[in-house]
């Protein structure tokens, strides 16, 4: 197929170029043209808001991301060095890191934002007393209203918001407004926080784990497999004498799964014992219906709870938090905690934990079941990093099934709420494992398995295998099984459904276009306007100060996850400009000029552009500021 353009674009006559989207000839350009007329406008713009501060030119210093790197003939070698045509993994593995907090040169003492209180720390504390000297040195407000203050009637930053003209009398007094006040007073929008007591007992080793123990115990006596099955005759022979002699054995949800060698004895009350009255059986455990959801998958780094937030308004019914490490956990650590938070918003909430050994993992999930509030505890074992794979987590468990078997009996042991699973078809590229281990795991009780169509060693450098989804998901009847991978539009979706999966988990394509979901439920391709999109990036912002906060902490954290996001959101095609409806996700997009120029904006990949889109919305950036993004638009082959 030919495209054909005018002489504007400086493309003339060209083949299309393999692996790149058809778009329509009209819209086509060359990098040198689209950069020239992003710069132009941008610099056009600036000059008619004379008067205001002019942002950080940041387009010397951060570079355009670089294109797919194409594997290299055996003989040669690349800019590493490798031999033998290996290409280095995660590009941006050193990239720089700026805390939010290197942007706040000396902060107000929080015992002066909470009413002037007297500071407990007297003259060794390091902050700012005095409101006027700290009003001096505060960088400029972003804006005239605070979102914070226009929703819940008070802002909790005080002086310290960067919206705080907003809601600050000429003598610095910060006002309130009462009807909204009373209006959110005793509703906790943001569920799963990590207590200042628990964390201390975390610290201190101090947390019990009573059903754990239990569990460990049995699990400790265990031996192999087959010595289990030799000695099975002598293990019925000992129950049924014991029950003569007054004793009866019993066997407790573990034992049962794992029969020991050794039980211990339990003395009974009449018919029942205190184990049997206490134990949930697996039939009276919360149940979830999962047929036929929408899944929002758990996103490292840009799967949180402002996006999440986002994706539920369109459409999405299940959501779940970022993978966590189930060590970082029981260690516990405020940010790994962070990872659990669940908004008042998402109704069918599940927080994701990775761990290798059956020790860990299984306090972990006694942990989350005693301490927060989630309808289902997700074991991440499709992980392909190698941080994770090589000490035996992630991907490494499908290798390692008797440590998965350990792992998912005794979770499901100390849980009252369903467990989940999600793997990938295997370790190597040609090699897929996921249907010899599915039956095993309907033996095992996990209430759903979530199925990736790739391999590890694949990454996202192929299509997914659904023909591989469609066979697994028969054999894991009746228990529901989700598909993932390569879901970007309403038709991917129909065809996924088609082959028999109980629902479709939705990762980068919610990332590219949240408002898929809206897409697959109406049936229809979304021509969404840049108009539009923008207000759902302002929206994002506005959850993202709700959620980390409105000082300059908080807005620059903010901006970095806006901008994570929208390394992934750049990667969108209108479907107004698409020769060829729909996109695909393994289609990179080629240079075009959208309709507008907030449109054409949003197709670039610079970062620098993308720092613009983020001031539009918080406003400049610091002077010291710098962003490289983790992801790169490297997915195309």
């Amino acid at each position: 197929m030919e495209n054909t353009t005018d002489g504007t674009t400086g493309k003339g006559t060209d083949v299309a170029v393999k692996g790149e989207a058809a778009i329509k000839p009209e819209f086509l350009t060359t990098k040198e043209t689209f950069h020239g007329f992003i710069d132009s406008e941008w610099q056009g713009s600036k000059t008619e808001n004379a008067g205001e501060k002019d942002t950080v030119e940041t387009e010397e210093s951060l570079e355009e991301p670089e294109a797919k790197k194409l594997k290299v003939e055996p003989e040669e070698k690349n800019k590493t060095g490798k031999p033998d045509g290996k290409r280095l993994r995660g590009q941006n593995k050193s990239r720089p890191h700026t805390k939010p907090t290197t942007y706040d040169e000396k902060r107000l003492c929080l015992s002066v934002i909470r009413d002037n209180r007297e500071c407990p720390f007297g003259d060794k504390c390091h902050f700012h007393h005095d409101v006027a000297e700290y009003m001096a040195s505060k960088p400029a407000d972003i804006g005239e209203t605070c979102y914070l203050y226009d929703t819940f009637g008070k802002c909790a930053y005080g002086l310290t918001c960067r919206f705080a003209g907003g809601h600050t009398t000429p003598d610095f007094q910060t006002m309130e407004n009462t009807n909204l006040v009373q209006a959110y007073e005793g509703r906790n929008q943001v569920k799963n926080s990590l207590s200042k007591e628990l964390q201390n007992r975390l610290r201190k080793r101090s947390v019990a784990f009573e059903k754990s123990a239990e569990y460990l115990k049995t699990l400790s006596n265990n031996r192999d497999r087959k010595e289990l099955q030799a000695n099975g005759d002598a293990c019925a022979a000992e129950v049924s004498s014991d029950s003569t002699s007054g004793e009866q054995r019993v066997s407790t949800g573990a034992e049962a799964q794992s029969c020991p060698d050794k039980q211990p004895l339990v003395k009974t009350i009449g018919p029942l014992t205190d184990a049997d009255a206490i134990k949930l059986r697996q039939c009276e455990k919360k149940q979830v219906d999962f047929q036929d959801k929408l899944y929002l998958a758990p996103l490292t780094t840009c799967g949180n709870l402002p996006f999440r937030r986002v994706c539920k308004r369109f459409g999405a019914d299940i959501t779940c938090g970022e993978m966590a490490m189930c060590t970082n956990l029981l260690q516990g650590q405020q940010s790994e905690w962070a990872l659990l938070k669940r908004h008042e918003s998402e109704d069918l909430f599940g927080v994701q934990v990775e761990g290798c050994f059956p020790d860990t993992m299984t306090r972990c999930a006694e942990l989350i079941n005693n301490n927060i509030v989630v309808d289902f505890v997700d074991i991440n074992s499709g992980c392909p990093i190698d941080l994770v794979y090589k000490k035996g987590g992630g991907c490494g468990l499908m290798t390692r099934t008797r440590k998965f078997e350990q792992i998912v009996k005794g979770m499901n042991y100390v849980l009252d709420v369903p467990l989940t699973v999600k793997i990938r078809t295997g370790v190597q590229e040609k090699s897929n494992t996921a249907h010899k281990l599915i039956p095993e795991m309907k033996n095992w009780g996990v209430s759903m398995i979530t199925l990736h169509g790739r391999s590890r060693e694949q990454r996202y450098t192929k299509l997914a295998d659904w023909d591989y989804i469609s066979t697994c998901s028969k054999l894991a009847s009746p228990v529901p099984l989700f598909g993932n991978g390569d879901i970007l539009s309403y038709e991917d979706a129909m065809k996924a459904r088609d082959t028999g999966v109980s629902g479709i988990m939705i990762a980068r394509g919610a990332l590219i276009k949240p408002w898929i979901f809206t897409e697959i439920k109406e049936s229809r391709h979304w021509d969404i306007s840049s108009s539009e999109r923008l207000d759902i990036l302002r929206e994002f912002t506005n959850f993202g100060l709700e959620h980390w906060g409105s000082d300059t902490r908080g807005v620059e954290k903010t901006r970095t996850f806006l901008l994570e996001w929208l390394s992934f959101l750049c990667r969108y095609i209108p479907v107004g400009l698409l020769e060829r409806v729909p996109q695909k996700i393994n289609e990179r997009p080629p240079y075009y000029m959208g309709r507008n120029y907030l449109e054409s904006l949003m197709a670039s990949q610079n970062v620098g552009d993308w720092i613009r889109i983020s001031e539009m919305l918080l406003g400049p950036v610091p002077k010291n500021f710098s962003f490289l993004p983790k992801h790169k638009a490297n997915a195309y082959k």
